[in-house]
């Protein structure tokens, strides 16, 4: 589908103590409804997390990452509900632990090559 459009986009973080605020980014998630593309890319640095906090269950906080792009892709309760209350239940804060930053907005003609773009911007930077 040619043409721009608008969508909003929250990074993913692990966040291992919020008394620190120190936090990993862990990936992204991108809306654009006039697509109706919802999408998350993770990729968790695992080192860095060890780094900030060993006692860190990182296997656990994998698993819970792993969630997000299933829910986009469709999967479970949330997943079910639609692209844009599956977005706003997914950035919504409900994890001390695995938080998204404030939603930004931003223009594409490609939304999922503008993940990639912000993968490389904030996760893989």
């Amino acid at each position: 589908m040619p043409g721009d459009c608008s969508f909003d986009y929250a990074v993913i973080r692990v966040v291992p103590d919020v008394t620190c605020e120190e936090f990993v980014n862990a990936g992204v998630i991108l809306f654009c409804r006039t697509r109706r593309y919802l999408a998350a890319q993770i990729e968790l640095d695992e080192h860095r997390l060890i780094a900030l906090a060993p006692q860190l269950d990182v296997a656990s906080v994998r698993r819970h990452l792993a969630l997000i792009p299933a829910i986009c892709a469709g999967a479970g309760p949330i997943g079910r509900m639609g692209k844009a209350e599956a977005f706003h239940w997914l950035v919504a804060p409900h994890s001390t632990t695995i938080q998204c930053s404030p939603v930004h907005a931003g223009i594409t003609d490609d939304p999922a090559q503008s993940l990639a773009r912000l993968m490389a911007s904030y996760v893989r930077r």
